[in-house]
């Protein structure tokens, strides 16, 4: 594959054992670094229509290697895809593969766009929550992220948001650090726009949280904020 070349040829041999030791997931790394990656993803793109794309990002993936999976979720990571079923249907498809955060994150930053262009998809990735992969579980709440980010919520956006929400609730036991992590991130972006009703799910599950988990939560509230007036002692 000469997309799989062009990775090798700017691989690092010393970068690449680094990330191995790292990452810990037992594939092959080359040692590149994601601004060449995405370099190259622009680059792959151009001049595909989707059906060459969803191709070659299938081959990507399927090639199990570190560097050429995260250009697979480049590929597709685009706001206006049409038609945008099939690349869907890979992203998902990718998601019961998770075996760490780092791939992950980059295929979900590509299945965010998608779940924003249809929210019905929603309820494809509410079954995600019952998984057995702590990765799979994760992957729904990084997926939805957007809905935490929004400025000015339509009441469509209000019921997402609080669909999702209630997903935290339901993992909120959950005991795994990257799940406990998502949560806390989760409502921590999400305080940015509407501190109130981070306030109101932590005083009535916050309990339930790990520490660490609560703190991140409410780290960017104002009141917790480094930089609030008379906060000077509180941890950033």
């Amino acid at each position: 594959m000469r997309e799989l070349d062009e990775l090798k040829a700017r691989g690092d041999a010393v970068k690449a054992a680094e990330m191995a030791a790292y990452h810990k997931a037992p594939r092959v790394y080359l040692g590149v670094s994601v601004p060449e990656i995405d370099t190259l993803a622009r680059a792959w793109r151009e001049g595909r229509e989707v059906p060459a794309r969803v191709d070659l990002a299938r081959r990507l993936w399927d090639s199990d290697v570190h560097e050429a999976r995260i250009a697979a979720a480049k590929l597709l990571t685009q706001a206006r895809i049409r038609p945008d079923e099939p690349v869907w249907r890979l992203i998902a498809g990718w998601v019961p593969q998770f075996d760490g955060w780092a791939i992950a994150d980059h295929a979900m930053k590509a299945g965010e766009r998608r779940l924003l262009a249809e929210p019905a998809r929603l309820d494809e990735v509410a079954l995600w929550l019952d998984h057995p992969s702590l990765w799979v579980r994760r992957a729904a709440l990084v997926g939805t992220l957007p809905w935490t980010r929004i400025r000015n919520p339509k009441p469509q956006d209000l019921a997402r948001r609080e669909r999702v929400l209630s997903w935290l609730e339901r993992l909120a036991d959950d005991r795994e650090w990257f799940i406990q992590k998502a949560i806390g991130s989760w409502l921590r972006d999400l305080s940015k726009h509407d501190p109130q009703r981070v306030r109101d799910w932590l005083a009535a599950h916050g309990p339930r949280l790990k520490p660490f988990a609560r703190r991140e939560a409410g780290r960017w509230l104002p009141e917790n904020r480094k930089d609030a007036p008379g906060n000077g002692d509180q941890l950033p």
